[in-house]
């Protein structure tokens, strides 16, 4: 649906279908996408060719997060059976963290036999995803099915700050690293999604416009920065992160969307849907 005064669109140019895609990860240099399936399964796509390149049976549960470590060449991945919900990869450090079923994150020395050396506790609920602040890697963010988001330091395992974010659960944080100043987005079960200035700790905006659980984030740096969202609702949603206006809404022919890539330097989308990938093109609707 292209709202009126728009100022992007998405075009699809191809799916593949599948089982049900739970994780997406993307490349930083090759033009691979690193998919975890609900069967267990995780391939390496190739965005470019379309071709799936290789595939690896993971586990007999579904395959919940998958993230590439490229320095390493290495791929790490956490199926159902092993309660691993997400990763974050440290920028620069050799540690992996893990958010988890059981309320906890870990934090996982890969040089030392992916050794768990330390062990986050506080949320009350499944912990649904972790991110690193791009301002200073010393510190993460986790969101909670408890409805919280929390603050972390690496080197302290109480939160320095605990924030009840929305009325229901909380599937996912981005932080939105600009110019002018930090700011994260949070996706709920109540529908919405909600834009947070860093420095304040305050809500700027809540996003409504979904109509079912917000599953994924994106924030995008262009001409004209913007947010997409991704929903069980089968829309993605583009917001103008300036204005916070709803810009565009693309209906996903491939059911509920659980997860979003997107490609920056070819301006490419692709989603994670209950039948497969889609990979879309987001297009200036300006001349």
């Amino acid at each position: 649906m292209v709202l009126m005064g728009s100022i992007f669109e998405i075009k699809k140019t191809f799916d593949q279908k599948s089982e049900r895609v739970k994780s997406i990860d993307l490349h930083p240099t090759e033009p691979w996408v690193l998919v975890g399936l609900y069967s267990g399964n995780v391939n390496i796509w190739n965005y470019r060719t379309q071709v799936n390149e290789k595939s690896f049976e993971i586990a007999k549960s579904p395959v919940r997060a998958a993230k590439f470590i490229a320095n390493k060449e290495w791929i790490v991945c956490g199926a159902m059976m092993a309660s691993f919900v997400s990763f974050a990869v440290h920028p620069s450090l050799l540690y992996v963290l893990s958010a988890s079923d059981d309320k906890t994150i870990k934090l996982w020395d890969w040089e030392n036999g992916w050794e768990c050396t330390k062990t986050f506790e506080g949320h009350e609920h499944y912990v649904m995803q972790v991110a690193f602040n791009p301002r200073d890697t010393n510190e993460f963010a986790s969101v909670s099915l408890d409805s919280t988001i929390k603050f972390w330091d690496l080197g302290s395992l109480v939160p320095r700050l605990s924030i009840k974010a929305h009325e229901k659960g909380l599937n996912g944080v981005e932080f939105c690293d600009t110019e002018e100043k930090l700011y994260f987005v949070t996706g709920s079960d109540d529908y919405t999604a909600k834009v947070w200035d860093y420095d304040t700790m305050t809500c700027l905006q809540t996003l409504e416009g979904h109509t079912n659980n917000v599953t994924s984030i994106q924030y995008v740096k262009s001409d004209v920065n913007f947010i997409i969202t991704g929903s069980e609702d089968k829309t993605v949603c583009i917001w103008n992160s300036a204005t916070h206006k709803l810009d565009h809404v693309f209906t996903s022919e491939l059911g509920r969307v659980w997860t979003i890539v997107f490609i920056k330097d070819s301006s490419k989308i692709i989603l994670g849907c209950d039948e497969g990938i889609l990979l879309g093109q987001v297009i200036s609707t300006h001349p």
